[in-house]
């Protein structure tokens, strides 16, 4: 029997991970740790919540998970807002929260990804890891650390003879989720958070939600004139009624 671990699994896409997860004969036990406990509508009795800050610098809690065969995380937050509104203490936690904390903890499985037996990994990126995002200037950034990572180790996984990989998925706006103050809704997410669950199990390294429908395009515009295409998404989120 399997056991998960979630971090960011109490709410959100983390926590439809861990449902779906739950739903399956093959797992026993999902870990979920983030800075609150699930609340009582999204309980469940595989579940087990732990409360842990991921701005803490002690993260030796990390070494008592050494039965998972799962490892997703999914913690992260950003605010639409222009640079010059950001305060310092948001920059330093947005470093610490989205892009230090995932490294961190995926050092603590190191030695079960580059183990012969299966481990699944998998981290939340972002589409504006990949490219100028206005509006998500230091959001973007701590993405695009989190994306050269994920491909980096994962090169050295390969060199050093492991399957397993980290897989980086890296969707635009989830709609059902609390990301930018909004509300989690299972029935909106659960579909995205298989399909999540799909690609893990096929130790897949990128999965982008809605890539042919729209960020193919997307990236190609990228590649073909950032400063343009930085533009237009400046322009999108202003007129988008998100900010």
């Amino acid at each position: 029997m399997k056991k998960a671990l979630v971090v960011g699994g109490a709410n959100g896409i983390g926590l439809s991970i861990a449902t779906q997860l739950a739903k399956r004969k093959d797992y026993e036990k999902i870990y979920l740790v983030d800075k609150v406990v699930v609340s009582e509508e999204f309980s469940n009795p595989k579940f087990e919540s732990i409360k842990f800050n991921l701005i803490s610098d002690d993260f030796s809690i990390f070494n008592g998970f050494k039965d998972i065969d799962t490892l997703m995380i999914t913690a992260g937050f950003g605010k639409l807002s222009l640079f010059k509104d950001i305060s310092e203490q948001c920059i330093n936690n947005s470093f610490s929260v989205n892009s230090v904390a995932p490294i961190r903890i995926i050092h603590h499985f190191m030695d079960r990804l580059t183990g012969k037996g299966d481990f699944l990994c998998g981290v939340m990126v972002s589409i504006a890891g990949f490219m100028s995002s206005p509006f998500f200037a230091v959001y973007g950034a701590t993405k695009a650390a989190l994306k050269i990572f994920i491909e980096s180790v994962n090169v050295e996984l390969e060199k050093g003879g492991s399957t397993n990989r980290i897989l980086n998925v890296s969707p635009g706006s989830i709609k059902g989720t609390s990301f930018n103050n909004g509300k989690t809704d299972l029935s909106v997410t659960k579909d995205l958070a298989k399909e999540i669950i799909a690609h893990l199990e096929a130790k897949d390294d990128l999965f982008i939600p809605q890539y042919e429908e729209i960020f193919k395009h997307v990236l190609v515009r990228y590649q073909s004139d950032f400063r343009e295409e930085g533009r237009h998404s400046y322009e999108y989120k202003r007129n988008s009624g998100r900010i």
